[in-house]
């Protein structure tokens, strides 16, 4: 497709607006990721609380240690979530999926609420916690690769739009997570928050994911995939994943690479409450305060770049963020380090240099991949980017502050994963194109080049 050409009558050099019937889906798909993550990071922010009641010890920060132990192993359970949600929603369809993960989430998170402690029934407490959480993490590592394709498919002429309105909300649910938490620190006194006040938070999301449940049977299935069911490249699909490995393996690397920036640094963000005081002196609730900020900014940056890259090409964005975090991640974390900016004023400016590489992302790796593999190509590569590199950020970054001795150490792991993410850059237009390149010319057609990408 030469890229002066027009796509179903809309010019390739423009972007028509999102529909009604169109950001209806957008807005049902994007809260269901908020509140799925939501869930997910409900468990961290009462983290100690959990711990005592679940596994108790002598020592209460070995028991603040295996609860934080159970959260891990919550993130490694998403890869295999993300694996078998995507093969059936490659093979059955997307909607059927993404309504069953959001309700067997929310319904693992209720019960996270309601379970006995060990006081009341043993160490089978601890045993179901754990089985809930990994639970958790399953549905989650199919939720949000399950959302980009929704709406991308949904969406096709705004693809990077709608992507990264998902992520938009979604740190919209952490930010939810985070004032919760504090009105319940607010209003209830420790011993009550110890005894049951821990509890309101799992009850709270658990219950705002069935109402959403409930608004998604409305959803319908995307006109891509409906399209793709009754010709033969569906029916010659029988592993996705396999097929995904087998006839898509560098389109995957690319994939991983794309998402590499934005998975380190999410990781480190949420390391730093803790990093911060206990590394820099800086007081804890300036922490919290200068994360939030950061959320906020980063919020608004991603879709500011998610709009620009449905009319440039998003690799040019993705490009630029990786060399802006490259080359001010280690002045960022010195100036940390000296107290020689306003530390709200430092994480304002790495929320607007990290918008650059979270805005296009989605998008990026939902072109990558047909119609036909598509949720698989996203779910292994979101799982694998943010499995590994946003669960490793806050062990890397201690481990390089000891080797070092230096608190600007993290920002060599920034500096490594945006270096990864620009590579990736340089590939990404062998591979993208499919999103518009088949509702052009057909499901199963050769992917042509997205015409502004």
């Amino acid at each position: 497709m030469n890229r002066a050409t027009t796509t179903a009558g809309v010019p390739a050099t423009g972007t028509p607006g999102i529909q009604r019937s169109q950001w209806r889906v957008i807005i049902l798909s994007s809260l269901g990721g908020a509140l799925e993550f939501y869930d997910f990071v409900i468990y961290s922010m009462f983290a100690q609380y959990i711990g005592a009641a679940f596994f108790p010890a002598s020592d209460p920060l070995n028991s603040q240690m295996y609860s934080f132990s159970v959260f891990a192993v919550g993130n490694l359970a998403r890869p295999l979530g993300g694996v078998v949600f995507s093969h059936f929603g490659d093979k059955y369809g997307r909607r059927r999926v993404f309504i069953i993960a959001i309700l067997t989430m929310s319904l693992a998170t209720i019960c996270m609420g309601l379970l006995p402690t060990q006081a009341k029934i043993g160490t089978s407490a601890a045993a179901l916690m754990v089985f809930l959480r990994v639970l958790q993490g399953f549905c989650l590592g199919g939720e949000l690769p399950g959302a980009i394709t929704y709406v991308v498919e949904t969406a096709p002429r705004t693809a990077g739009f709608a992507a990264g309105f998902i992520f938009f909300c979604v740190n919209s649910g952490v930010a939810l997570a985070s004032a919760l938490s504090l009105v319940v620190h607010e209003l209830l006194t420790e011993p009550q928050i110890t005894q049951w006040g821990w509890r309101i938070g799992f009850l709270f999301g658990g219950f705002l994911g069935l109402i959403s449940f409930w608004l998604r049977l409305s959803l319908e299935e995307t006109r891509e995939f409906k399209e793709l069911r009754h010709t033969a490249a569906a029916h010659a699909v029988k592993l996705p994943v396999v097929e995904l490995i087998r006839s898509h393996p560098a389109p995957v690397i690319v994939g991983v690479s794309s998402m590499i920036a934005t998975a380190g640094f999410n990781g480190l963000l949420f390391a730093m409450p803790a990093f911060l005081p206990r590394v820099m002196g800086y007081p804890a609730v300036e922490a919290i305060q200068a994360q939030n900020v950061c959320l906020v900014v980063l919020s608004v940056g991603l879709l500011s770049a998610a709009w620009l890259g449905d009319r440039i090409p998003r690799r040019w964005i993705l490009g630029a963020g990786s060399i802006t975090l490259l080359a001010l991640s280690i002045p960022f974390f010195t100036a940390a380090a000296n107290h020689s900016m306003s530390l709200i004023a430092l994480f304002a400016l790495a929320g607007l240099a990290a918008s650059l590489v979270n805005g296009p992302m989605s998008g990026v790796v939902a072109d990558l991949f047909p119609t036909r593999i598509r949720f698989s190509g996203v779910a292994v590569s979101f799982n694998l980017a943010f499995s590994i590199f946003s669960g490793i950020a806050p062990l890397a970054a201690t481990v390089l502050v000891a080797k070092t001795g230096s608190p600007v150490g993290p920002a060599y792991f920034m500096c490594f994963c945006a270096a990864l993410t620009l590579i990736g850059a340089f590939f990404l237009h062998r591979y993208d194109g499919r999103i518009l390149g088949e509702r052009t010319a057909g499901p199963g057609a050769p992917a042509t080049s997205f015409p502004v990408q």
